[in-house]
């Protein structure tokens, strides 16, 4: 038989639910509040079959750009041949997570500002606050090191014996 195209096709390991994930969907996912802009994992649920997200978009993340009463709308890049499209899809509230992709930049934002603002209350230029790339540790010599040889100890199984 040839193999099946349908929505779910070859979604086994896909959509299974992680190791002690199983069981209820907590009331926290259900709790949550999305605001337009926000940005938001598609991780899908397969407990939960209403509202589900094709198999392509598992895994993406994407931006809220319309929130309904139990679902999210999410805009999502989609890669079609050579182009990428900008697809917009209406996803169920247990198929979405927070994501986590800006934390770090927000992090490095807020330092980044009271660094500025430290600066200013000093009277001082503002430092650059752009990264720069990780150079390579600088090398260095390892002194006063004794070379030890290690040798293996002979086995004998006569003198040691299989102990009954």
């Amino acid at each position: 038989m040839p193999a099946g195209h349908g929505l779910r096709a070859r979604t086994r390991d896909k959509f299974s639910r992680a190791f002690r994930g199983k069981g209820y969907i907590p009331l926290s996912v259900y709790l949550r509040t999305y605001k337009i802009g926000d940005y938001v994992d598609i991780k899908v649920n397969s407990a939960v079959q209403k509202g589900m997200p094709h198999k392509v978009y598992h895994g993406r993340t994407g931006v809220v750009w319309n929130v309904t009463k139990r679902s999210v709308g999410v805009e999502v890049n989609k890669q079609i041949g050579h182009r990428i499209l900008r697809k917009r899809i209406h996803v169920r509230i247990e198929h979405v997570a927070p994501s986590r992709c800006r934390e770090e930049f927000l992090v490095r934002q807020k330092k980044n500002d009271q660094i500025k603002h430290e600066a200013k209350e000093r009277g001082e230029k503002p430092p650059k606050t752009k990264r720069g790339i990780v150079q390579p540790r600088e090398a260095f010599m390892i002194e006063d090191v004794k070379a030890q040889t290690v040798t293996p100890i002979p086995y004998d199984i006569v003198k040691e014996g299989i102990q009954t």
